[in-house]
């Protein structure tokens, strides 16, 4: 029971953290621009899980160890699999960073959280039966989206469309992982997809971005933030938090992400939710909720974390 209730705290601690990472990620490009922020995070972010992986390594050793074959397979899928994953995650994160310029950190925390409804949807080009809840989910979801992010004259605010188009990058990246990560170490690949994330994002920044080390210098707690907290700690937290705490509960405590980045854009950033768009938020908590409470099997991912 102990353990239990540890590993339920490790769970709402790691939703604390990354429903603040919107709040540090917002604050970041009021000095630098989204691939420079990404670029930086993802690289502190792989670099902090190195300990981890040193850890792991060690506490492994004496268990017995794995065919020269097996070890080969497991190599290559980590490969393949931590590559493509940085490389989609580039794309995800790039878009929500993006957005972020235009639209509050809670709104985007809140629109990013649909991955878990658009999981499950994806399924119908997989064959998947589609249970009659789930198209209630995509109702509430489309419902609150429209609450939350159209405006009068039917206009929607560009930064809330990038975000949007994030969250069904997030979802590819979880599909993706869903193949790789039972095949390979899942710390590793994090790493590796961190890694590739952050190489990718500084050509783009090189490029696009004038890279001024004084601006980069006086943000550097939302980057290391960003990094560290989020990429680095918050993952761990989940890997252990998963080994102690049910699946179905481990989904809905970090589904918390999304009401912790409205909580931390109001009372950090001071932004103002109108009861519009307070009543939009409820609509789509609701709808993230229903998605996950009847599955016995839920696939939870914010490095390459993946929960059943």
């Amino acid at each position: 029971m102990r353990k239990k209730w540890q590993g339920e705290a490790m769970l709402l601690l790691a939703a604390l953290i990354w429903g603040a990472a919107f709040v540090a990620q917002r604050t970041g490009m009021e000095y630098v621009g989204p691939f420079t922020f990404n670029g930086i995070r993802t690289l502190l972010g792989a670099l902090a899980l190195v300990p981890v992986i040193v850890l792991m390594n060690r506490q492994q050793k004496g268990q017995g160890e794995s065919s020269p074959a097996q070890m080969a397979r497991e190599k290559r899928n980590l490969l393949i699999g931590g590559s493509l994953c940085g490389i989609i995650l580039f794309v995800a994160s790039s878009l929500q960073q993006y957005g972020l310029v235009y639209t509050t950190a809670g709104k985007a925390g809140f629109i990013t959280a649909l991955y878990i409804v658009f999981v499950p949807l994806c399924g119908l080009f997989l064959k998947r039966k589609i249970r009659p809840l789930l198209w209630l989910c995509v109702g509430l979801a489309t419902l609150g989206l429209y609450l939350l992010s159209v405006q009068e004259g039917f206009a929607i605010n560009s930064g809330d469309l990038l975000v949007l188009a994030s969250a069904f990058a997030f979802t590819a990246h979880i599909l993706v992982i869903d193949h790789f990560s039972p095949q390979t170490d899942g710390v590793k690949m994090s790493c590796l997809q961190f890694l590739v994330c952050g190489v990718l994002s500084l050509p783009f920044m090189l490029a696009f971005e004038t890279v001024n080390w004084s601006d980069i210098k006086a943000c550097w707690l939302p980057i290391a933030y960003a990094g560290i907290l989020s990429c680095g700690v918050a993952y761990t937290l989940q890997i252990i938090a998963q080994k102690r705490t049910e699946p179905t509960i481990a989904s809905l405590l970090l589904s918390l992400e999304s009401a912790f980045a409205l909580l931390a854009g109001m009372v950090i950033l001071h932004e103002q939710v109108s009861s519009r768009e307070a009543v939009g938020c409820l609509i789509m908590f609701a709808a993230i909720i229903l998605a996950q409470l009847p599955e016995k099997r839920r696939r939870v991912t914010r490095g390459t974390s993946t929960e059943f």
